[in-house]
């Protein structure tokens, strides 16, 4: 055979060995361990992640909220952490756009302020009431006014009581008795005269004689035709039942003397709060007329029963007042302060209540979050306590979680359907 004749034979045999080749490849596959050639994408949809139903063939922008269209293709990510949401991978410039913001999730006291209305009321363990036991005139009235200040001890008013008048004398009688009797050698009637003068001096107590006037009696010999009435406290007549010249009866009250050094405030608290109040829990009281200015006191009651109507329950907010700057009746701003010590914590605004569970979005990166579930304690009005699924010093989104939530959850449905369909 000729040598052209040898290479054309070569070419030949060549030629059906790649034919054949190709041939077999194509009936059975690639080989084991090699990569499948990557099928076309299909054509791309663009739709709102506010409003789905806004499908687009081109990027563009929702008619309704003009945020721009997401491309279908970025929807079909798997899905993040939390089964129901998918990781978001976000522009600066669409954070931007809708206000998102972060915070760190940090370690801080935290404290709990509830506001309520109050009104200054007289503490009524500070309050007393100043009546007679026996009828009679009164003759001198000193503390005549409503408003007037009074020492403990000091006199508010002088009675004529013929029945008082009478108890006096009869005290006489048992002194003078006891010193004729004390001669006698009958021991029983020597000691008869002290029990006398015993009997006489405990009515003139039990008529509210004071003891300086009964030693003064018995020191005198010389009964009085009136007797004062002593006030019980030191503090500011409050109510005025009596004139000068009256007629009085036992049991009518005269004057009734309170205490203002002390005062309370009683606050409406709502329903919602009241679990927040404790008894001997800080409390600040401002009032109008003297603004800036804080009284500082103490939860010490809160009273059993809640008002229907306003569903609200009475605090009571005990208040040193030395300089007597609260009066009672007046309108007052309370703060109750509550304080949970040292908590990890979050922004208010960065959990998404879900109903039944509560997320964040974690940053990983610039512009990368993550969903996240958490467990949460205390709620304040601008922290949340976290209790599990955060650790101090992470970031996350605490303005415009809203809008990227809605997202999140649309992705991780399309990537569902998607491996549904496959």
């Amino acid at each position: 055979m000729s040598r052209g004749s040898m290479v054309n034979a070569a070419l030949i045999v060549l030629f059906v060995a790649i034919v054949a080749g190709t041939w077999a490849w194509m009936a059975l596959g690639p080989a084991h361990g090699e990569a499948e050639p990557s099928r076309a994408a299909a054509p791309a949809k663009w739709y709102c992640p506010m409003h789905p139903e806004v499908v687009s063939n081109g990027p563009g922008s929702c008619p309704i909220c003009h945020m721009d269209l997401v491309p279908e293709e970025v929807a079909a990510a798997d899905p993040a952490p939390a089964a129901d949401r998918a990781a978001l991978t976000v522009s600066e410039d669409r954070l931007r756009r809708i206000g998102a913001r972060t915070a760190t999730v940090e370690r801080a006291a935290l404290v709990e302020e509830i506001r309520a209305v109050g009104v200054v009321a007289v503490d009524e363990t500070r309050l007393r009431e100043v009546h007679t036991k026996t009828a009679g005139f009164v003759e001198r009235l000193y503390a005549n006014a409503v408003g007037a200040t009074v020492r403990r001890g000091g006199v508010l008013l002088e009675i004529y009581s013929p029945e008082l008048l009478t108890a006096q004398e009869e005290l006489l009688v048992a002194l003078r008795a006891r010193d004729r009797l004390a001669a006698s050698s009958d021991s029983e009637i020597a000691a008869s005269g002290d029990a006398y003068v015993r009997a006489a001096r405990r009515r003139l107590e039990l008529l509210d004689m004071g003891p300086t006037d009964i030693a003064e009696l018995e020191r005198t010999g010389r009964s009085r035709r009136t007797v004062a009435l002593a006030s019980p406290i030191g503090g500011t007549v409050i109510a005025r039942n009596v004139a000068q010249g009256a007629r009085v009866e036992p049991g009518l009250s005269l004057l009734t003397v309170a205490d203002l050094s002390r005062v309370w405030v009683i606050a409406q608290v709502y329903e919602r709060d009241l679990a927040a109040v404790r008894i001997g829990q800080k409390a600040l009281v401002e009032l109008a007329y003297l603004p800036g200015r804080l009284f500082e006191g103490t939860v010490d009651f809160v009273y059993p029963v809640l008002e229907g109507g306003t569903r609200t329950a009475s605090v009571r907010v005990a208040l040193p007042n030395p300089d007597l700057a609260l009066k009672p009746e007046m309108f007052a701003e309370v703060r109750l302060v509550r304080e949970y010590g040292e908590r990890l914590s979050v922004a208010r605004h960065a959990v998404i209540e879900t109903g039944t569970r509560r997320m964040v979005f974690v940053e990983l990166s610039p512009g990368s979050f993550e969903p996240r579930e958490i467990e949460t304690g205390v709620q304040l009005a601008e922290r949340v306590e976290v209790v599990a699924g955060l650790a101090e010093g992470e970031r996350v989104l605490a303005e415009g979680a809203f809008f990227l939530d809605s997202e999140s959850r649309l992705r991780a449905a399309l990537a569902r359907s998607s491996r549904t369909a496959d």
